[in-house]
């Protein structure tokens, strides 16, 4: 693929094309890249030129180690693309419409904190980074608030549909003593009726 072409794919996959922050991350990519020294002669990386001139990674990590091989780089390029070497690991660079292979890097983020990644700025000032702090304590707290009256009127729910048992079965005892009391009224009134009509005639 082309270096557009290999950036367009990192972007899908939600990374970039790699930076290469130290000799052991590089000693470690020359390794894996070795493996595939049969199917391609090189990577693309993450380095491009913006137009001051400077050298950049794509992910702004600094740019404090540097593997180029002899006679690198050379600044006559109008498109400015680096590969890693697979035989040798160092870096050149290329036309940018090479057909390389190329190898993305996706940020170091923890899932559990992904969702909190939006409060958090290490590159903040500390007063700033203690409010960020506080923020995210008291979103953690909310949360665990919240479980906690669930678990809570889950529990009360539970335990007072039994209460609910009680209160019917006994409303369904009284109403079937009313029900005898009232058929007991019943037959008074019968025999009052009856001792009535006796007397009248």
């Amino acid at each position: 693929m082309s270096w557009a072409q290999s950036v367009t794919q990192c972007v899908q996959s939600g990374a970039v094309l790699t930076s290469i922050e130290d000799v052991v991350e590089s000693n470690f990519l020359i390794e894996h890249a070795d493996l595939y020294t049969s199917k391609t002669s090189g990577f693309w990386i993450g380095i491009y030129r913006n137009v001051n001139g400077q050298l950049l990674w794509q992910d702004n990590s600094a740019l404090d180690f540097v593997n180029w091989g002899e006679g690198q780089p050379s600044w006559d390029e109008l498109a400015f693309c680096v590969e890693l070497s697979a035989a040798t690991g160092n870096w050149s660079v290329q036309p940018c419409s090479s057909q390389k292979g190329f190898i993305c890097k996706k940020p170091k983020i923890h899932s559990f904190l992904f969702a909190f990644y939006l409060f958090i700025d290490a590159k903040k000032d500390k007063a700033s980074g203690h409010l960020n702090m506080w923020i995210l304590l008291t979103l953690v707290l909310i949360i665990l608030l919240g479980m906690g009256f669930m678990v809570y009127f889950l529990f009360k729910m539970k335990t007072g549909s039994g209460t609910g048992r009680e209160l019917r079965w006994g409303s369904r005892q009284l109403e079937y003593s009313h029900a005898l009391t009232a058929g007991d009224n019943g037959s008074d009134t019968t025999n009052n009726k009856e001792k009535n009509e006796h007397s009248v005639v």
